[in-house]
């Protein structure tokens, strides 16, 4: 460790969406921004596994910031992709009931998105559903044109991008090993092949799964003020051929997550999941013994599909911050009026519609340290 000390104003812990996101934000405030991360690329875990969809904001609770942030970050997002070249589309989405019983949860949802200001969601009745999607099983929809798809590699590039011509610096492979709250800032010592020893006047805590553990490595935060650390795998599998779906497509949600859904990428291959699988580690194997559950979740709403048609594809693990079986958690900022230590932010439990949120996510850090 070098005995002198580098000074910077704001460090961010974390490379994915939202730290990048939150660098952004803050170098374009006029901040001079150091982004740590301890991976040898940006966003290896929840911004690179997952759906890569543009949510509308139906599901979340009315004035929650899930709700909050996702439906202004989704329209933020489409303009930021416009302007900046990152690809995506709006393919649309629909909510199917499979029988009679799920039609009260379909309007339900409605409600719910109407309350949230998603105004374009649209029910659908059996023939109307079927007429855009004939391959399905249902006895009724909500169909959401604004639901779409993104290339959240080129999204982050473009926010490490825009953070770096304003001068913000990305050390990879540079771990945050502990802090330390002091009277001139928070001191930071850094792992990594050439440890260092920094002091920032401003310290933003965008570590995704580990953030709750993180936390409770800064000598000087409260500890009581962070919360559980709890890992929700998702596994998902891949569709050997054609794709018979122009739109996502997700049944009526399930406890812990939206449900095995049909997501398509922008080149039209179509992948299946997540499931939820709760487990007490990071592990991102994907076992095949658990597409026989794919089968028959998948069946309900596409009876066509064909035996063997799933492969293996990928993982992805959501930070949750309560355990399973409790009600699903907000969003948390944590800032200085909750925890008490000026200039320290924490981002908690920023599972899915993360990415849809990233730029309203973004803003509401830079309000916590005002």
């Amino acid at each position: 460790m070098r005995a002198d000390m580098d000074s910077i104003d704001t460090v961010v812990i974390g490379a994915g969406v939202i730290g990048l996101a939150t660098a952004r934000a803050l170098a374009l405030a006029g901040r001079e921004v150091v982004v740590l991360e301890a991976e040898d690329a940006i966003g290896t875990h929840t911004s690179s596994r997952n759906s890569e969809v543009i949510h509308a904001g139906i599901y979340y609770p009315q004035d929650s910031l899930k709700a909050r942030a996702c439906v202004e970050g989704r329209h933020r997002l489409y303009e930021y992709c416009a302007s900046h070249g990152v690809p995506c589309r709006r393919s649309g989405k629909l909510i199917v009931a499979t029988q009679e019983a799920q039609r009260g949860e379909l309007e339900s949802i409605r409600q719910r998105a109407l309350a949230n200001g998603v105004d374009d969601i649209v029910r659908l009745d059996r023939a109307q559903t079927l007429a855009l999607e004939p391959a399905l099983a249902a006895v009724a929809s909500l169909h959401s044109p604004s639901t779409g798809i993104i290339d959240s590699h080129a999204l982050m590039l473009a926010y490490l991008g825009d953070a770096e011509a304003q001068g913000t610096m990305l050390a990879l492979k540079s771990p945050l090993e502990r802090a330390q709250v002091g009277g001139e800032g928070i001191d930071l010592w850094v792992g990594g092949a050439e440890p260092m020893r920094l002091r920032a006047r401003c310290l933003v805590n965008a570590a995704g799964l580990r953030a709750p553990s993180l936390a409770r490595r800064i000598d000087g935060y409260p500890p009581q003020h962070a919360p559980g650390e709890y890992y929700a795998k998702g596994n998902y599998y891949a569709l050997a051929g054609r794709a018979p779906f122009s739109r996502l497509v997700y049944p009526v949600p399930e406890p812990g997550g939206l449900g095995v859904h049909v997501t398509l990428d922008l080149a039209g291959q179509a992948r299946f999941g997540p499931d939820v699988e709760w487990v007490e580690r990071i592990d991102y194997r994907v076992d095949p013994r658990r597409a026989e559950r794919f089968y028959a979740a998948i069946r309900s709403y596409w009876p066509g599909l064909p035996d063997g048609a799933l492969l293996p594809s990928y993982a992805g693990v959501r930070p949750k911050i309560v355990p399973q079986g409790a009600p699903a958690a907000d969003f948390v900022v944590q800032g200085p009026r909750v925890h008490g230590v000026a200039g320290l932010v924490h981002l908690f439990g920023i599972e899915s519609p993360g990415l849809t949120a990233s730029l309203a996510l973004a803003d509401e850090v830079l309000r916590a340290l005002e």
